[in-house]
């Protein structure tokens, strides 16, 4: 993949799906929606597209893919499913769950994909271009976000082309996505099963379909220079989703030069003196945060602070996902 493509953006009809969808199967690239954010989309069993797909996202080739498919019955063509896995599956999918499981015997993904991994992320995406994008290809897709790697994820087409542009082949534009976080990922192994990322499918609502509490992962430090393998599953890296400003979370007050991504009805101290601001929500719905967290990063980041002061998020529902990502916003990196 080298930069200089022409990268097409297309409005998301039946048409420009086939034609997205016959740009995948050629090994080309396509930025998609899904309901969570846009992915972006190559063919998982072909190993040069996926090298592309790194290339263009600059992504550690050690931190695996995840593949999208259009059903349940084409994700048991890749997987082994334990019983947990199953009901999970059953329960949430299409929607914003993945899954890593056991490869099946004879699973077409390459191992480029799944980062030589003999488990496999998979998740059925509720977004009805994605599906019917997915439906297209016949085969599997990955689709990480559609984003120079560690940067904001995008929710929009045009948060795709800051980052891509000239470096794929086309987006498709749906508009703006409406869960606004990565999915939710889980680890259904046959052992303890694992909260492997916290997303947009709540921690409480997988819970109760497994009756049980979800077990935590070790504890990672590697950043996005470490080249070691063993990560299991996307976006676990300690420093990702990040914006060039530093973030400065915890914010009770605002301090000279910096911007302001505000929570809730009260603003901080200081508040008038930020020299740009966004609001996450401002009635404090969890579900609007999450919606806004990247478009509004994104703002922030192009307002030329020197920090982005970050007010606190409550740590429960789809805060979870959202203090995650915000802390590995700021990680040091």
């Amino acid at each position: 993949m080298t930069a200089g493509l022409a990268t097409r953006v297309l409005t998301a009809d039946t048409e420009t799906i086939g034609a997205a969808a016959r740009l995948i199967v050629d090994g080309g690239l396509v930025a998609f929606p899904t309901e969570t954010v846009y992915g972006l989309g190559a063919d998982a069993t072909n190993g040069s597209a996926v090298a592309k797909l790194y290339a263009a996202k600059r992504r550690p080739s050690f931190n695996p893919l995840i593949a999208h498919v259009s059903d349940l019955a084409a994700a048991r063509a890749l997987a082994r499913f334990d019983n947990d896995a199953e009901n999970l599956a059953m329960a949430f999918w299409p929607g914003p769950l993945t899954l890593v499981v056991a490869k099946a015997p004879g699973c077409p993904v390459a191992d480029l994909a799944t980062a030589g991994l003999d488990t496999i992320a998979v998740r059925v995406p509720a977004h009805p271009v994605a599906r019917d994008l997915l439906a297209a290809v016949g085969r599997p897709v990955v689709a990480p976000s559609a984003n120079r790697s560690g940067h904001v994820s995008p929710t929009k087409a045009e948060h795709v082309l800051a980052d891509l542009a000239g470096r794929i082949d086309l987006v498709l534009d749906a508009g703006a996505t409406t869960v606004g976080v990565e999915s939710t990922i889980v680890g259904a192994l046959g052992r303890a099963t694992v909260l492997l990322r916290p997303g947009g499918l709540p921690r409480g609502d997988i819970e109760r379909v497994l009756g049980r509490p979800l077990a935590e992962p070790p504890a990672r430090t590697a950043s996005a220079d470490d080249d070691e393998d063993g990560m299991l599953a996307p976006g676990m890296l300690a420093s990702h989703y990040a914006p060039r400003t530093r973030l400065r979370l915890g914010a009770i007050d605002i301090r000279a030069g910096e911007a302001l991504l505000a929570f809730g009805p009260a603003p901080p101290n200081g508040a008038e003196q930020a020299i740009a601001r966004r609001s996450l929500s401002e009635r404090g719905d969890l579900v609007e945060a999450a919606s806004n967290l990247f478009s509004h990063l994104r703002a922030l980041d192009g307002a030329g602070a020197a920090t982005i002061a970050v007010m606190p998020v409550p740590h429960e529902g789809l805060g979870e996902a959202i203090n995650d990502r915000l802390t590995r916003a700021a990680a040091p990196r």
